[in-house]
């Protein structure tokens, strides 16, 4: 591609808005545009990075035995509401009315559609297991998109589906795609962690992972083992707390204290002086339309999530005033486990504790000295909180957890009969029973991919692409274009390149070298020709980006240097 034709203009400085580098870069760089708020325009250049990494992904799931289809973005809302998602999918789907008044959908993922399709196609054992996937345009109503292509409202997405007649199947199609993503991400140039992860919207009753391409801007948080392999996602995460030795000492019955005015476990520690890990920390949260207390100790977070998913919730909350008052008596900050009328949860760490200071559910009053089992009844134990970094690791002796950030890029669930069940997919085995399908699915964002490598691999001048999936292998400058000789080398070298099968962006504009050399470094193609003075003497430079250093080399042995150079072979 000869630049002056190129449909891309560079930017000196980036719309405010765009806070990441990424989005930063990619605008500057001409490879984005926006067109709305969440809403992107793919350039040529970024359609060239896009397209790269497509077939990326088409080599290794096919190579893993799936099959491309094309499903339509416009859903049925009929779908939606048969298998149950058509009020807990939330604002973020996309709906309309057509002229006769039909629901419809714009498709943020596919597993309704996908079901009912393979429903309708296979009834027999015999045609299991099937692994389809499709790259297509996906579209969630976001309530805040931000960081450009991180978190859109149109975005390009894979996503893949894989039935099968039992869980052992089930473990090697997961397997399978669990596999083909790291050879995808490793090709791509992400670094990246699969972390064990909650399976939210998409549901499930198996595992699922979550691919996180390290990075500092990350909207994710990662608790990753400083010892052995573990890593999850902080929402999935736990550690090991080894239980405390008990004193032997006599607790007496628990007594009211006047604590006027404390609301918060600071103000509580501070005025009793103890520790936060001497309180015991109720939350009044509101699942599914009804009261529920959660019992953490004082130093601890409650994890939503895991209280969520314990409760099978669709839908949980903090309590407002109002309803805490109902529910304990009292004002926020005097919750407390005795006497409560409303279903209460106690994580582990409290139910180790021997004694401790809770709220009375009374205003301005705590109580001390109280046990957990004597003083309270549990309706159900369990992990509920939320990990500490430097908290020892759940899954080996000598491990501590760190936290690191991530984007998530990937995800993998384990179904099982979730939407099989609901929307009739069955199949009949060998014995002519009708069983439902076991179901996978698995998600890679496209389209995040390209930020999330541009966030990992940028310097101060521009992007530094990975080879794999540049837009162009090389970037071929002739300093001067009125300059006869560096014109006509540089004109051979573009076609020899050509004619070797290597993508070329011949910078052919008559630009000064600064402004050619400043956009090359914004574009960040891996390898770049400088045909200057020295073209007389049938030599150019050679440079690799993200590298320091260039070669002055003969054309031949620049030819040869870029077909050997690593990711083009």
């Amino acid at each position: 591609m000869r630049q002056s034709h190129l449909f891309a203009n560079t930017l000196r400085e980036a719309p405010a808005e765009a806070e990441v580098a990424s989005h930063r870069l990619l605008l500057r760089a001409g490879f984005i545009r926006q067109l709305a708020a969440g809403i992107y325009t793919y350039m040529p250049l970024g359609w060239r990075v896009l397209r790269n990494v497509e077939r990326i992904l088409r080599e290794e799931l096919d190579r893993a035995g799936a099959q491309e289809l094309l499903m339509p973005a416009l859903q049925p809302m009929e779908l939606w509401k048969e298998s149950g998602r058509y009020t807990t999918y939330g604002p973020e789907l996309i709906r309309l009315t057509d002229r006769h008044q039909r629901e419809f959908a714009l498709g943020p993922t596919h597993e309704e559609v996908i079901t009912t399709l393979v429903k309708n196609e296979i009834s027999s054992y015999r045609r299991l297991p099937v692994t389809l996937y499709q790259i297509q345009t996906k579209f969630r109503d976001e309530r805040r998109p931000r960081s450009g292509l991180l978190r859109g409202r149109e975005f390009l997405m894979k996503d893949a589906y894989s039935f099968d007649t039992s869980w052992e199947g089930l473990d090697r199609s997961y397997r399978a795609m669990y596999d083909a993503y790291h050879r995808i991400f490793e090709r791509c140039g992400v670094a990246f962690r699969a972390v064990e992860a909650d399976a939210g919207a998409i549901g499930g009753e198996g595992g699922t992972h979550e691919f996180m391409a390290l990075a500092g801007i990350g909207e994710d948080t990662i608790a990753v083992c400083t010892h052995c392999g573990y890593a999850a996602n902080v929402e999935k995460a736990t550690s090991r707390e080894d239980r405390p030795e008990s004193s032997g000492k006599a607790i007496p019955g628990y007594e009211k204290i006047f604590t006027p005015g404390i609301r918060t476990i600071e103000q509580l520690a501070r005025h009793l002086q103890i520790k936060p890990l001497d309180i015991m920390k109720t939350l009044i949260y509101v699942a599914d339309g009804s009261p529920v207390a959660v019992l953490v100790r004082g130093d601890h977070e409650v994890n939503e999530i895991k209280v969520k998913n314990a409760l099978g919730a669709a839908v949980l909350g903090l309590a407002d005033a109002e309803t805490t008052a109902a529910a304990t008596g009292a004002a926020t900050g005097f919750a407390g486990p005795v006497g409560l009328s409303v279903p209460l949860l106690a994580d582990d760490a409290v139910m180790r504790m021997e004694d401790g200071v809770a709220g009375a559910n009374e205003s301005e009053f705590h109580l001390k000295n109280v046990v957990p089992g004597r003083d309270f009844p549990v309706t159900r134990t369990g992990d509920f909180r939320s990990v500490k970094e430097e908290e020892a690791c759940s899954r080996c002796e000598e491990g501590k957890l760190r936290f690191v950030k991530g984007i998530e890029v990937g995800h993998v669930f384990k179904l099982g009969t979730k939407y099989s069940e609901v929307l009739g997919a069955r199949y009949l085995d060998a014995t002519g029973r009708e069983l439902p399908m076991m179901m996978g699915c698995y998600g890679i964002g496209v389209s995040r991919i390209m930020s999330a490598v541009v966030e990992q691999h940028h310097d101060e001048r521009g992007i530094v692409w990975p080879a794999a999936i540049a837009p162009y292998r090389v970037h071929l400058i002739p300093v001067s274009v009125k300059d006869e000789t560096q014109r006509k080398v540089a004109e051979e070298l573009y076609d020899a390149l050509r004619q070797r099968g290597i993508d070329t962006l011949l910078d052919d504009r008559d630009e000064r070298a600064g402004v050619k050399f400043n956009d090359a470094d914004l574009i960040g193609l891996p390898i770049r020709i400088i045909v200057g003075k020295d073209a007389v003497r049938g030599k150019v430079e050679y440079a690799e980006r993200g590298k320091d250093g260039k070669q002055l080399l003969t054309i031949e042995e620049a030819l040869l240097g870029i077909t050997r150079a690593r990711g083009f072979s």
